[in-house]
């Protein structure tokens, strides 16, 4: 066959593989049948390693994971554009570039993965090959992750929380179950393959047909198995309402609209009948001091009470000393800390929206964003009590890095029984990114096993059971207040332990230590002497 040809079918594999996984992170999936989801993202994958397998040349292969990462990570990472262009101000053309460019650099680690995949020894095995995939997948993931504080935004593991590979995430965080569930794929690939080649049944050997058969069971039938329990209910279920303000972004900072805002938060958390009130991150975007004395004074007399607690997000600081992107917490009991009120400050800031990256200031000046370089806050913050429930706050993007919000289990006395994460995704859109946050926090409640709420601008303002389940949800893009019963889970699953002492990086020696073995056994004498 000639090399062109092989060439264009290996990068139109990848490039409809690329699609396959992109369109998998679109709600219209979820609208349709849940389970598509991941149906539509193993399609991609499987594209992704029969072009892998088809490569001449470990820069063939390259290529093929890069063009692959691309068009995928641009289906995860679009939203970005509407921030940079309705809300930045930046001209169209040069938001739709800098989406590119991000995408073009964040699939450089996957085409690292094809690269080194493609080294593997000529005689390696179908079950050699597909874990020697797996680990390399996962150091790309992993890569994603921790350089450059990270963006692992559309992380393969999200797209598997319908399906039964959810199962694993409390033993391995969702970076083992995305590498997991790539191990399945290249096996079921291969050995499909290799029989497509030979033709022969003698190939299709029992233990690499099970790959097939467990690959495409795990995705089109759900069986009802609850899985291994490493938590349990503790104390009483407490009340809460959480508020969704639906306030458009271009309003947000603007002094003269402010004020409608303002009030429908105050009344709404002043009104509230349930135990707990939260609001969405930046509820009131305004510095205390730039708030009317009697709004603020108001609030915090407001829940001074026994038994009212509230939670709500505001900035903290001030112009001249720095400020933070917070949530305050107001009680009875924080009335009485130094400051009258619990605080949490946002650890894991957003690149260019909440701090500016050396050398890209002049990237920022372009753009019409306000409060754009905020400090940072420690990585562990304790808990709020809400009548004997300790509710571990996370500010948006936060609740995107598991390993962070595991360190706070690492004393199990203090570790949370409730998640609450305050969003506004009012910056990225009306749908894409909404969905994709929620299966985010979905995927949170799988690896701890215990329950989240969301109280968001635009939503995903809901309650998520500890199995991963939507409870109860407000829909997106309206104003409106959930009121639910959330119980609170207490125990430390296997990922919270492990990833709550030593972080990601017993992933990064597994992946490495495996990625050597199983893909690149050669001598480096030996190579350099070829």
């Amino acid at each position: 066959m000639p090399l062109m040809r092989v060439l264009n079918r290996q990068i139109g594999l990848a490039i409809v593989g690329g699609i396959c996984h992109a369109l998998a992170l679109t709600p219209w999936v979820d609208a349709v049948w849940p389970p598509l989801a991941a149906l539509l993202q193993t399609a991609g994958m499987a594209a992704l390693v029969w072009s892998l397998a088809d490569a001449r040349s470990p820069r063939q292969a390259a290529l093929a994971a890069w063009l692959y990462g691309t068009v995928w990570l641009i289906g995860g990472t679009g939203w970005t554009y509407v921030s940079l262009h309705r809300y930045g101000g930046l001209p169209a053309w040069l938001s739709a570039l800098s989406v590119l460019l991000l995408s073009l650099f964040l699939a450089i680690y996957l085409a690292g993965a094809g690269w080194l995949w493609s080294q593997r020894p000529s005689q390696a095995g179908v079950w050699r090959s597909a874990w020697g995939w797996g680990s390399v997948w996962l150091l790309a993931e992993l890569a994603r992750a921790m350089i450059f504080t990270g963006f692992p935004w559309a992380s393969s593991g999200y797209g598997l929380v319908d399906v039964s590979w959810r199962l694993l995430a409390p033993w391995c965080g969702v970076y083992g179950v995305g590498a997991l569930w790539a191990v399945w794929v290249a096996a079921a690939v291969l050995t499909v393959r290799q029989w497509a080649v030979t033709r022969s049944l003698s190939s299709l050997h029992w233990s690499r047909m099970v790959a097939v058969v467990t690959l495409v069971g795990s995705i089109v039938w759900q069986p009802d198995i609850a899985g291994a329990q490493f938590t349990k209910p503790v104390g009483r279920a407490i009340s809460v309402t959480l508020l969704q303000g639906n306030v458009p972004q271009d309003e947000k900072f603007e002094s003269a609209l402010q004020v409608p805002m303002l009030v429908w938060h105050a009344k709404a958390m002043l009104s509230a009948q349930t135990d707990l009130v939260v609001a969405p991150e930046t509820a009131i975007p305004l510095l205390p001091s730039q708030l009317p004395d009697d709004y603020w004074s108001g609030l915090l007399g407001g829940f001074k009470a026994s038994g009212r607690y509230a939670l709500f997000g505001i900035p903290l600081g001030s112009f001249e000393a720095g400020y933070t992107n917070s949530v305050v917490g107001l009680s009875a009991q924080a009335s009485n800390e130094p400051a009258g009120y619990y605080r949490y400050n946002k650890h894991h800031l957003v690149p260019f929206g909440e701090f500016i990256p050396w050398g890209f200031h002049w990237f920022v000046q372009l753009m019409n964003m306000p409060l754009g370089d905020f400090d940072r806050g420690p990585l562990v913050t304790p808990s709020f009590d809400v009548a004997g429930q300790r509710i571990a706050p996370t500010i948006c993007y936060e609740d995107l890095y598991g390993e962070e919000i595991a360190a706070r289990f690492a004393d199990p006395r203090a570790a949370p029984t409730i998640l609450a994460n305050v969003s506004n995704l009012a910056w990225f859109g009306d749908e894409v990114a909404i969905f994709q946050h929620q299966q985010i926090a979905r995927m949170r409640s799988l690896e701890f096993q215990i329950p989240t709420i969301r109280a968001t601008n635009t939503g995903a303002t809901m309650v998520v059971g500890p199995n991963g389940a939507i409870l109860k949800k407000l829909p997106p893009n309206t104003r409106g207040q959930l009121v639910a019963s959330v119980q609170g889970y207490a125990g430390v699953t296997p990922y919270a332990w492990w990833a709550g002492r030593w972080g990601l990086w017993p992933l990064v020696v597994v992946g490495a230590l495996a990625a050597i073995a199983l893909n690149r056994i050669q001598p480096l004498r030996r190579r350099n002497a070829a």
